[in-house]
């Protein structure tokens, strides 16, 4: 991979592949994308290709349907060097050897990759990994979620939560490689908030929009909003789009 660190292709909504020099991970699959036909794009996640790869690596934050769909547990079909690492919110009725279940502030050394499962502001927990030198933060649901319709206190709950889970990250985590964290035009004026506390506390050298379903301006707005001289906030326009690292 010469100079490229990691190639990473984002999926859907939360969903991304990160390709580093001796791994492949996949996070919260949810479903393939709707490909517009003038676009050169590749599917990584044929069965030619996860077969391909040394070690896949397949990562669920949560249960939700728009970060776990149940598919991925077919995966390892392709690819005996497969592991899951699930959040414990995930039924899963047959638990099998190559099946990591980790839940909030534990740890894992998962063959070459370490995992800790930080805190989530909805459903089940975000993921930091670190893998062929590089650090990655994975967000899951975690964000500031401020929703107009919400009451004061509910809000303020919403922003108490948030700030204590980033601080908690912030004094643990130095240094953020590739960070996936919400930008969710949903919450319209909002949608930023929590992006902008997330960069401002821990500066991740690469900051990659998701959780936006299909409302790819939201990334643009953001990357225009957000031109910092120590991170790069990407702008994303379709599924399977690569970016390098």
């Amino acid at each position: 991979m010469s100079n490229i660190k990691a190639k990473i292709h984002y999926i859907y909504h939360s969903g991304f592949a990160l390709e580093t020099q001796n791994s492949f991970l996949i996070f919260d699959y949810y479903k393939h994308p709707s490909l517009d036909e003038g676009l050169k794009t590749e599917d990584i996640l044929t069965p030619e290709n996860l077969r391909s790869k040394k070690k896949v690596f397949v990562f669920s934050s949560h249960s939700h349907g728009d970060h776990f769909n149940p598919q991925i547990l077919n995966w390892e079909q392709y690819n005996d060097n497969t592991e899951y690492i699930l959040s414990s919110d995930i039924e899963i009725s047959n638990l099998k050897p190559n099946y990591t279940i980790i839940s909030e502030s534990e740890e894992k050394l998962i063959k070459d990759i370490y995992v800790k499962a930080y805190g989530s502001t909805d459903l089940g927990i975000s993921f930091l990994v670190k893998v062929d030198g590089l650090t990655i933060f994975h967000a899951g649901d975690l964000n500031w979620w401020h929703w107009k319709e919400d009451s004061l206190e509910e809000r303020t709950l919403a922003e108490k939560s948030f700030k204590e889970n980033i601080e908690i990250l912030k004094s643990q985590v130095s240094n953020i490689d590739i960070a996936f964290f919400p930008v969710d035009s949903r919450l319209e004026e909002f949608y930023y908030i929590g992006g902008e506390y997330f960069l401002k506390a821990l500066h991740p050298k690469l900051f990659i929009p998701m959780h936006f379903g299909d409302d790819f301006s939201v990334t643009k707005t953001f990357a225009e909003k957000f031109k910092l001289p120590n991170t790069t906030c990407v702008e994303i326009n379709h599924g399977f789009q690569e970016i390098l690292f």
